[in-house]
């Protein structure tokens, strides 16, 4: 069994978030291509793929299970790679 790898931002992103009132699991370790959070916020689930913005485009795309993953779910899904990013998903999708 793979270890899965925690991007460097996970912590920053998921303590940016929670300080924002937004509960969230890290689902990093179900491997198999799952989003590494899973939030809550204002009734609603946000999937969550952390790429690390502070290395080059290059090495922040989807490993094949990730693509795999996202292709075959038929709900949410976004990949970020910052706090701020983060943010600006939650709250595009929770909009009422």
């Amino acid at each position: 069994m793979k270890i899965a790898r925690v991007d460097d931002n996970q912590k920053q992103i998921v303590k940016f978030l929670r300080e924002k009132n937004v509960t969230v699991s890290i689902t990093s370790a179900t491997g198999r291509g799952f989003p590494d959070l899973v939030c809550g916020y204002k009734g609603k689930n946000i999937l969550l793929e952390i790429k690390d913005g502070s290395k080059p485009l290059s090495a922040q795309v989807l490993t094949p299970e990730q693509r795999l993953w996202h292709y075959e779910w038929k709900g949410q899904i976004a990949v970020v790679n910052s706090p701020e990013m983060a943010w600006e998903e939650i709250q595009k999708q929770t909009r009422d």
